[in-house]
């Protein structure tokens, strides 16, 4: 909560960092609140309302339309990926008026498929058109690629790929950078992305 505060107090001058409480579904909640509502993604469409994630494996994903002045925001787990959350912000702001190849997006840092080992549950969730982001790993249980597969969701919703800026690293193998619960466990810091235009 300090580091919160301290964050949304050198941002007041671009505006009011806005937080979800982030449950690993499929809602988007349009901007401003007052309280933080339970979903995993997030619309603005005026400037002055930064749309903030937070994590520490899973992937938070940034959208931009600079053409309207509009952004979005989505928390990208596993559960979310599958649940194409990713895609539903992409919608969201297709349904205000934007327009697929008017936006930018950027995918931050989270866990990569070097490191995200997972069960056949995680499997089972995306189904046959998700295999291509699964991977065997050292021990013979399935890794994930959930940047790939987030990366996929943006470019079938009509993002042009060359506007998709992947960060390349992963949270789990960049101690020296990053928090990551898969390492660290539950005790572990988080880290905020935040979008926006200034007021």
């Amino acid at each position: 909560e300090e580091t919160i505060a301290r964050l949304r107090t050198a941002l007041e001058r671009a505006g009011c960092l806005l937080l979800l409480r982030q449950v690993h579904g499929t809602t988007v909640a349009t901007a401003p609140w007052r309280r933080p509502p339970e979903a995993d993604a997030a619309l603005a469409t005026v400037p002055g309302l930064l749309l903030g994630i937070a994590t520490a494996d899973c992937l938070p994903v940034l959208l931009v339309d600079p053409v309207r002045g509009a952004v979005a925001a989505a928390h990208a787990g596993w559960r979310g990926t599958a649940g194409r959350i990713t895609a539903r912000a992409v919608e969201a702001l297709l349904a205000t008026g934007s327009r697929p190849g008017d936006l930018l997006a950027a995918l931050g840092p989270g866990i990569g498929p070097c490191c995200y080992e997972v069960g056949q549950e995680v499997i089972a969730a995306f189904g046959p058109d998700g295999r291509p982001f699964f991977r065997p790993g050292p021990r013979g249980r399935p890794h994930l690629d959930v940047p790939g597969a987030n990366a996929r969701q943006l470019e079938a919703s009509g993002l042009r790929p060359e506007r998709i800026h992947r960060v390349e690293h992963c949270t789990s193998c960049r101690s020296d950078l990053y928090h990551s619960y898969r390492r660290d466990g539950a005790g572990t810091g988080r880290m905020i992305s935040f979008v926006g235009f200034r007021k």
